[in-house]
């Protein structure tokens, strides 16, 4: 593999300037900090990049950003294409604080012009530490390995109580339940997770019920 195409991989390319780079890393979380302090209580909806504006997770998704707007949350994203644009799009159009979170890849992931607040990241690490620390709560629509990413982090840091609980809701009962069914088969079967942990995760089809359970949520927490 040539050194041009090795540089695109972040990891590879610390060498003599490890140390010099961790300033770079250390902008991303004082940026994200100072930026993001003031948003309020918000909401973080993951999803694939791949999906088209006629699909109907597209609609989904940018109707659900619009009711959670109009109930004062302000929405989270990833920043890029497909649902993450979606999501924006309805939280820009309640005129609600619309967040996108970018990050810097290979295939120049562009950021969607829908977000009335954008920040680049060139680093998952830190970018994923200002959804878990501003969100207080995960909407995860359908996607793939990064949203699944995202869902299984969030869902292992519940789990192991690193952070607080928080909601975790999983939108569209026909994408996501193989995948709590492989859970309940194999993992739970086998003793790699127990009963206990399916309570982390709840499956949601309706956005109003979505934005329902939220709001109960939100009364619960402050009441903790």
């Amino acid at each position: 593999m040539s050194s041009t195409a090795r540089s695109q991989f972040v990891i590879d390319e610390w060498k003599i300037q490890d140390t010099w780079r961790l300033f770079r890393i250390l902008s991303e979380f004082v940026e994200g900090f100072e930026v993001l302090s003031g948003i309020g209580k918000a909401v973080a909806i993951f999803g694939s990049a791949r999906t088209g504006r006629g699909d109907p997770y597209y609609q989904k998704t940018e109707e659900l950003a619009r009711l959670l707007a109009r109930e004062g949350f302000a929405v989270i994203t990833g920043g890029g294409p497909g649902l993450m644009e979606a999501a924006n799009k309805g939280a820009a159009a309640a005129n609600g604080r619309s967040v996108g979170l970018n990050i810097e890849l290979p295939l120049e992931q562009k950021p969607n012009p829908y977000a009335t607040v954008s920040m680049g990241f060139r680093y998952f690490f830190s970018r994923k530490v200002m959804f878990v620390k501003y969100a207080m709560a995960y909407i995860i629509m359908p996607g793939g390995f990064g949203t699944l990413d995202e869902l299984t982090e969030a869902v292992t840091l519940i789990q192991t109580k690193k952070i607080q609980p928080f909601p975790v809701i999983l939108v569209g009962s026909e994408y996501w339940s193989g995948l709590v069914g492989w859970m309940r088969d194999t993992l739970l079967t086998q003793g790699m997770i127990s009963e206990d942990d399916f309570s982390i995760l709840k499956i949601i089809d309706d956005p109003a019920e979505v934005v329902t359970y939220l709001r109960q949520s939100v009364v619960l927490q402050a009441g903790a």
